[in-house]
């Protein structure tokens, strides 16, 4: 299945990619940006990835903190962008929907 998400005033934008593709690449940049983190005693947690949207979870001091928003838009979210493709969006799932981020608009 390819992916697609929609972008406010823009047509529908396809990632050539399953979400199954998807996840391994995100898992994999995702474990680069990890140590960063831990630095700063954050963390981050890969729940999913469904219709080109990465769903994640930030842990540790990240939880709470002021800069969690620019850490997951210029820090996860570019790299991602970066690495994978242009038009992948990051969620950050709050604390209890582990279970259900897949349930998240």
């Amino acid at each position: 299945m390819i992916s697609a998400i929609s972008h406010p005033n823009e047509e529908r934008a396809m990632i050539p990619f399953s979400d199954d593709e998807l996840f391994s690449a995100v898992a994999a940049v995702i474990d680069k940006i990890r140590p960063s983190l831990a630095l700063d005693g954050g963390g981050i947690v890969l729940l999913g990835v469904k219709e080109g949207r990465v769903y994640v979870q930030l842990q540790g001091a990240c939880v709470g903190c002021a800069s969690s928003q620019e850490t997951l838009k210029y820090g996860v979210e570019r790299q991602i962008r970066i690495e994978i493709h242009p038009e992948i969006e990051v969620v950050n799932v709050p604390s209890g929907m582990e279970d259900r981020w897949d349930q998240i608009g």
